[in-house]
C-alpha cells in the first residue's frame, strides 16, 4: 500500500503548497544570488547590538530546552505592555499562532471570513484543518469592515482574521474603528487582530491594550520579526484574556520555542532606544521608495509597514514582469499582491540605503526594457 493512502482524506484533497516562494528558493531557481533582499518585510537593519550579545550568550546554552512554559519572555512582555502575563501566549511567530487559534475554533466545513488578498499563511492553516473561506474584497485597497462584519452575520462565521496596518497593501484603519468592529461582532466569533506592523504604524493605529484585553473574543497578534529585528527566530505572542490565552495550552508545542530566540526577544525588548531608531529608518526608507516610485512615474500607496506598495498603472502581467525584471537582471528581490485589483501593484520593503540605490538604479532600466519590448 503506498504511504499516501494512510494520510485523511482532507489531507488528502490538499494540494502540497508554500504559500511564499522564498528568496532562496528564487535564488536557486534563477542561479543568480540576490543582491537587495527588499521583498519579504524582513528588517534589513537587523536587531540591535544588545540583542546580538545576548544571541552570542544564549547560543552556548542551546543544548537546553527552551522554558516551556515561557515564563521570562511572558513577564517581559506583561511589564512593558502593562497586563497581567496570564494574558499572553508565546509561539512560533504569527504564523504558528494562527495556524494554533484555527485549530481551537474551526470544524471541517466551517466558514471563516477573511480578506480576498489577504495574508495567505492564514489561508493556508483554515484549508489545512478543513475550513470554509469566505473572503470580502477590499475596498479602496484597505480591508472593508463593514464587508468582513456584514459576512460574518450572514455565515454564522466562529472566525474571522483582520489585519491592522495591513499586508500587502500597508493600508490600516484608526483604533476607533477597530474597537467599533470588534464590538459589532457577535460574542460567538473570534476575532484574529493581526498586529504584526504596529510598531511601524502612526499613533492612534492600535487600539489601547485596555480597550480590548478583557474581550474572550478578541486574540491580538504580534510578532518579533518586523521592527525588531528577529524573523529568523520565529518569536511571535497574542494578547487575549486569561481564559482564552490559556486554551493554547492544550495544542501547542510546549518545546517549540527556541532558546536563543527567546533570549533574543527578551534583550530586543529592553532596547527600546534602539527600535525608536529602527522606525526612524524605516519611515526615511518608505519615503525613499515613495520617491524612487514617483520618479518613474508610479504611484506609492501610504503605508503604516515596513514596505510600500506600488501601483504600476496596468494589469498583473505587468506588475509581475517588473518584479521577474528586477530579479533576474538586477538581483533585486521583490513580491507583489496576489489577486485583482491589489495584483496591479508591486510590494517594496524597506532597507538600508545601499539596497535602495540599487533600486533607484534598477527600476528605471525595468521600465525601459518594458516599454521597448
Amino acid at each position: 500500500m503506498s504511504a499516501f493512502l494512510r494520510f485523511t482524506p482532507l489531507i488528502q484533497s490538499l494540494p502540497a503548497t508554500v504559500p511564499f516562494v522564498g528568496p532562496e528558493a528564487i535564488e536557486r531557481q534563477r542561479g543568480r544570488r540576490i543582491a537587495a533582499r527588499i521583498g519579504a518585510n524582513e528588517s534589513g537593519f537587523g536587531p540591535a547590538g544588545s540583542v546580538l550579545v545576548a544571541i552570542e550568550t544564549a547560543a552556548s546554552e542551546t543544548w537546553k530546552y527552551a522554558d516551556p512554559e515561557n515564563h521570562d519572555l511572558k513577564h517581559a512582555l506583561a511589564a512593558h505592555l502593562g497586563i497581567s502575563a496570564a494574558n499572553i501566549a508565546i509561539g512560533e511567530g504569527i504564523d504558528g499562532l494562527l495556524g494554533q487559534i484555527v485549530r481551537l475554533v474551526i470544524e471541517p466545513g466551517a466558514p471563516v471570513v477573511t480578506s480576498f488578498g489577504g495574508y495567505p499563511t492564514f489561508n493556508y492553516h483554515v484549508a489545512g484543518h478543513g475550513g470554509r473561506l469566505v473572503a470580502t474584497p477590499y475596498v479602496d485597497d484597505r480591508e472593508d469592515l463593514e464587508g468582513l462584519l456584514a459576512a460574518v452575520k450572514r455565515e454564522n462565521a466562529p472566525l474571522v482574521y483582520f489585519a491592522n496596518p495591513d499586508n500587502p497593501m500597508g493600508s490600516w484603519w484608526p483604533a476607533e474603528r477597530v474597537v467599533e468592529f470588534a464590538e459589532a461582532l457577535p460574542e460567538t466569533t473570534l476575532l484574529i487582530l493581526d498586529e504584526a506592523y504596529c510598531e511601524t504604524a502612526p499613533a492612534g493605529t492600535p487600539p489601547s491594550i485596555e480597550s480590548l484585553i478583557d474581550k474572550p473574543n478578541v486574540i491580538r497578534t504580534r510578532t518579533f520579526s518586523k521592527a525588531y529585528g528577529l524573523a529568523g527566530s520565529r518569536v511571535g505572542y497574542a494578547l487575549a484574556t486569561p481564559g482564552t490565552a490559556q486554551a493554547f495550552d492544550k495544542i501547542r508545542n510546549h518545546f517549540g520555542m527556541n532558546r536563543i530566540g527567546v533570549a533574543a526577544a527578551i534583550a530586543a525588548l529592553a532596547d527600546q532606544d534602539y527600535l525608536k531608531e529602527v522606525l526612524v529608518r524605516i519611515s526615511t526608507s518608505r519615503e525613499r521608495i515613495a520617491g524612487i516610485a514617483r520618479a518613474n512615474g508610479l504611484v506609492p500607496l501610504p503605508s503604516a509597514t515596513n514596505f510600500v506598495a506600488v501601483d504600476c498603472g496596468r494589469d498583473a502581467a505587468y506588475a509581475r514582469a517588473i518584479v521577474d525584471r528586477l530579479m533576474s537582471d538586477h538581483g533585486i528581490f521583490i513580491r507583489m499582491p496576489g489577486v485583482a485589483p491589489l495584483n496591479r501593484c508591486i510590494r517594496i520593503s524597506t532597507g538600508p540605503e545601499g539596497e535602495m540605490d540599487l533600486l533607484a538604479a534598477a527600476l528605471p532600466d525595468v521600465l525601459k526594457s518594458l516599454a521597448a519590448a
